[in-house]
């Protein structure tokens, strides 16, 4: 049962199924389900992980911490924003919100609104912060402002700074900053890792071939003290490879 184990198979020969009976054998030889953090990519799969477990373990599926990516990291966030400066109860942007103040911005700045696009800004944005890249780092990053001004658009790093501190005094988060700052807090206190470490002792994560570098190290560090991971996927099909997925 411990130890890192990583299963690679095609779609449809029960990837999925294996990662419940894992969790369900953990359970039954008397792992505690607050214990273990269970990572999907969709609420569905979500849900059907937990509604199969609680069909083998009864009422002590309540107690796993499951959830998607963003579902999982917004709860922990929740309890410790306010280290990173933000509200507990901070606000959750979704896209379009993102987009419509990023095309405030872009109309405040001038700025050419077809050249500007402010679809693709949010993209690029996104990009940056799935690869662990914060505003502050984007503006120093030589090869990523070389990329923006070859496509004509010189004025990214500005854009990104003035929505990135539209969206911290708003007390709100994007998406993205859910895995951004989540690292950042795993990083920057270590007494919180320690207490995540400490909590959980089993990891497992469903269709790995689609997780990001964000998402990566994040677990990587979650998991870093008992290093029991379980990870399953197909390196050969991957859905979210335009949200920077690279496994």
């Amino acid at each position: 049962m411990n130890g890192a184990v990583m299963i690679i198979a095609g779609p449809g020969s029960g990837k999925t199924r294996v990662l419940t009976y894992r969790i369900a054998n953990l359970i039954n030889n008397n792992v505690d389900a607050f214990r273990i953090m269970a990572l999907t990519f969709t609420n569905k799969a979500s849900a059907e992980m937990r509604e199969r477990i609680s069909e083998m373990v009864g009422n002590e599926a309540r107690n796993l911490y499951m959830g998607t990516f963003h579902s999982v990291f917004a709860r922990i966030l929740r309890g410790e924003a306010h280290r990173l400066g933000y509200p507990n109860n901070f606000t959750i942007y979704d896209p379009d919100d993102c987009k419509s103040l990023l095309k405030t911005i872009i109309k405040e700045e001038n700025l050419n609104d077809k050249l500007y696009k402010a679809s693709n800004v949010y993209y690029r944005i996104s990009a940056a912060k799935n690869a662990l890249i914060n505003a502050q780092i984007y503006a120093e990053k030589i090869d990523w402002i070389a990329d923006d001004e070859s496509c004509g658009r010189p004025k990214i790093k500005e854009l990104f700074a003035k929505y990135q501190d539209r969206c911290f005094k708003a007390g709100a988060m994007d998406f993205d900053d859910l895995l951004l700052k989540m690292y950042e807090l795993i990083s920057k206190f270590p007494e919180v890792l320690h207490k995540l470490q400490n909590r959980f002792q089993y990891f497992m994560i469903d269709e790995f071939q689609d997780t990001n570098d964000a998402q990566y190290q994040i677990v990587k560090l979650l998991a870093a003290k008992d290093e029991n991971i379980c990870v399953v996927g197909d390196d050969a099909q991957s859905i979210y490879a335009f949200r920077g997925a690279t496994i």
